[in-house]
């Protein structure tokens, strides 16, 4: 896997973890922020075609 796919991966989990954190500490801007990020990595990986199925926070 390339770096590049690896950094773009990271990222996901990053904004996963971000999302879920927001979630439980039921903070409505943190979440917009966080849903926003895993977003914007979704669609990066996406774009140059990397699988995010499997990508997990650990």
């Amino acid at each position: 896997m390339s770096t590049f796919a690896e950094a773009v991966l990271e990222r996901v989990r990053a904004a996963r973890v971000r999302l879920e954190a927001a979630h439980a500490a039921e903070d409505a801007f943190e979440t917009a922020l966080a849903e926003d990020e895993l977003e914007d990595a979704l669609r990066l990986a996406r774009k140059h075609g990397i699988c995010t199925e499997e990508v997990t926070d650990g």
